[in-house]
């Protein structure tokens, strides 16, 4: 099995097998609210294209932010703690990031795609072992221009090496997610909308054992937690 990274400036060449990871916070957080029982996540670009799609569908719910902030009109932010307690069962949410959505919907040519982040790492690896491909793709969503996402780059270091068979030693692997850049915000008192909880719930390393398929129907991405 062979292995590429790529951002969100050329994940839309990639072929085969894309694993689209954003750790803090976009993946994470969809993983706990699919198990709050949200039943599919629509991922969208824009704060237009979600806020329409909710007038559109009744029942649905609308999560994200803007630049890592909440989005007025929204229903959820980008925050994992916010599902705990919560029974959305059947419910339709649709996500809208800066990275992790951008980079699902830029990832046009892929074949199979999933999204991912620590929550559900050993799901997401055991999914891929099932489609036995060839070559895998590691979207890197927290790359910024000047700078590498080193908080999504862990992860996708934790999933080549659970694909490789090899040992991972997890602690500096997560040290790397602290001490990223998007990482640090979290222990940042100025910042109230990086709340210390929100980073020991990304860090949570396969609190949940569903992988997060995205499938497309027409142009329309739908993301599901999967078992099997």
């Amino acid at each position: 099995m062979e292995f590429q990274r790529a951002t969100l400036l050329d994940c839309g060449k990639a072929e085969g097998t894309v694993v689209v990871i954003d750790v803090l916070r976009a993946f994470s957080t969809a993983a706990y609210a699919f198990a709050a029982g949200v039943d599919q996540i629509r991922l969208v670009s824009s704060v237009e294209e979600a806020l329409e799609l909710r007038r559109q569908t009744p029942g649905a719910l609308v999560m994200g932010e803007v630049k890592g902030l909440p989005v007025p009109g929204f229903d959820f932010s980008n925050s994992p703690p916010q599902f705990d307690g919560l029974d959305l069962s059947g419910r339709l949410l649709i996500q809208r990031t800066t990275s992790g959505t951008q980079g699902a919907v830029r990832s046009r040519r892929a074949e199979h795609l999933l999204a991912s982040s620590f929550a559900n790492a050993a799901a997401t690896v055991r999914a891929i072992q099932r489609l036995s491909p060839s070559r895998v793709t590691f979207v890197i969503t927290g790359r910024r221009w000047g700078g590498w996402g080193d908080e999504d780059a862990a992860c996708a270091d934790y999933l080549e090496s659970l694909l490789r068979g090899q040992p991972a030693d997890l602690q500096p692997l997560l040290e790397r997610v602290r001490n990223s850049p998007p990482g640090r915000q979290f222990t940042d008192p100025a910042q109230p909308d990086y709340p210390p909880e929100d980073l020991e719930y990304c860090l949570a390393v396969d609190r949940f054992d569903f992988a997060m398929p995205v499938e497309r129907a027409g142009q329309a991405l739908f993301m599901h937690a999967r078992k099997k």
